[in-house]
């Protein structure tokens, strides 16, 4: 509520906020993908319209554009219960290391 946009947000965003951060894995691009793989509950998918968590490696999807880390995940949390949702992420980030 003390960000400056604030009041802006909240009267475009009438059905609530959202989340969508990014996570950058150990392994560089492999354990990213690694990781990826590693999901049971997220799924991978690119698009910010359903109500499901999705995960993209964005590198993936942005093919030829230099300033996207090859080790980062991009997620869209959904309306999945969030203590599912880390356990979730930790199985993956762990897989990663592997």
């Amino acid at each position: 509520p003390s960000h400056p946009g604030h009041a802006v947000a909240v009267g475009q965003l009438r059905g609530g906020f959202g989340a969508l951060l990014s996570v950058r894995t150990a392994g560089g691009e492999a354990g990213a993908l690694r990781a990826a793989g590693a999901l049971q509950l997220m799924v991978r998918a690119t698009s910010l319209g359903g109500v499901e968590t999705l995960v993209e490696h964005r590198h993936t999807v942005e093919q030829g554009v230099t300033d996207v880390p090859p080790d980062l995940l991009r997620v869209s949390v959904g309306i999945e219960e969030p203590q599912d949702l880390l356990a979730d992420l930790r199985r993956a980030l762990d897989a990663a290391l592997s």
